[in-house]
This record gives structure tokens, C-alpha cells and sequence, in this order.
């Protein structure tokens, strides 16, 4: 018995078949690269990128390689990936902070976790527009980013006010000693 799929049903069946991967702007590809990638160090198949160089500057480089990795997260609500993978965006960018942040050891940290890359991948794998229509994303997930970027802000904020403390403890403890 064959019949032909009526609209609503073939509909149906495009829905069903898993998406495959998007193409992104070359620019998100490029983005990612200078920022995890761009150098090799010889000898090893490691390369770095941006991220961990301007890492190094303390307190400054962190936050300026997150403000970054939030312009890939917005291109993610461009290109229309559900909720659930903006989370999973944010939580990259987040763990890329936090730990990112930690002295010395946050450096050696930023070469392997590649927060960015990650970012544009899962971009590839969920995007729900094509890139040519990825100008512009709905109300609802734009004002859903904002709620993620108020949450990385309070982190950042947070992150600063633990530093601070420990500082003033560590200075109020050495005045003791003299």
C-alpha cells in the first residue's frame, strides 16, 4: 500500500530526522580558532590560542576572553539553538572563567579546555537556522541570554568579591606578624 505523504505528515517526518550539521559564518570558525587555537606549540600537537595569552594578565584577561565567548553565545540564539544548549554554551563559558581565573594553574587550563570551539560546535549541531537566515533570534531566547549573561556577570562579581576577601586576609594576617 503506498500512498503519498500529505504536507502535515512529510512535515512530520522532516522534524523527525536528526539535524544535521549547520554550516556557521566563517567568522564564528575564525573567531574560535584565534581564540583556542592559533598557535601550535612545537613539538606537540597542543595548540593555544588567545584565550590563554591574554589569560595571563591578571584579572583583566579573563574577563575580556569571556566577553568574547559571549558573542559566540549570542550567535547561538542567531541561529536558533534550543535553551538547553545555550545552558550547556554558558556552563563552557563559565567553567572556562572560574577556573581560567585561578593563577598559573587557570593558564595551563586555558590550553586544554577550548571553551570556544566547543561553543561553535555545538552551534554546528543544534543550529535551527540556516546562516543566512540567522540574522536576528526571537524575543523570548534574547531576553533568555540576557538572564544567562546577568547570571555569568553575578559570578564575575562574585569572583571579584571572594578575591578581594582573600586578599584582605592575607594582608590583615601579615600586618599581625610585624
Amino acid at each position: 500500500m503506498s500512498r503519498e505523504l500529505t504536507k502535515r505528515e512529510a512535515g512530520r517526518v522532516a522534524v523527525a530526522e536528526p539535524h544535521s550539521r549547520a554550516e556557521v559564518e566563517r567568522s564564528l570558525d575564525q573567531l574560535s580558532r584565534l581564540m583556542d587555537g592559533l598557535f601550535r606549540i612545537p613539538g606537540t600537537g597542543w595548540r593555544v590560542g588567545l584565550d590563554a595569552l591574554v589569560g595571563l594578565i591578571p584579572g583583566v584577561g579573563d574577563f575580556a576572553t569571556t566577553t568574547v565567548s559571549l558573542y559566540i553565545l549570542a550567535a547561538g540564539v542567531r541561529h536558533g539553538v534550543p535553551k538547553v544548549t545555550l545552558l550547556r554554551m554558558a556552563a563552557n563559558i563559565a567553567v572556562d572563567y572560574l577556573l581560567g581565573a585561578v593563577p598559573v594553574l587557570g593558564d595551563f587550563f586555558d590550553v586544554a579546555w577550548k571553551s570556544n570551539q566547543m561553543n561553535v560546535e555545538l552551534i554546528r549541531r543544534r543550529a535551527a537556522v540556516e546562516p543566512g537566515e540567522a540574522r536576528r533570534g526571537r524575543a523570548a531566547d534574547w531576553l533568555f541570554l540576557a538572564v544567562i549573561v546577568m547570571g555569568l556577570l553575578a559570578l564575575l562579581a562574585g569572583s571579584i568579591a571572594v578575591s578581594l576577601w582573600l586578599l584582605a586576609k592575607l594582608f590583615g594576617g601579615l600586618g599581625s606578624l610585624f
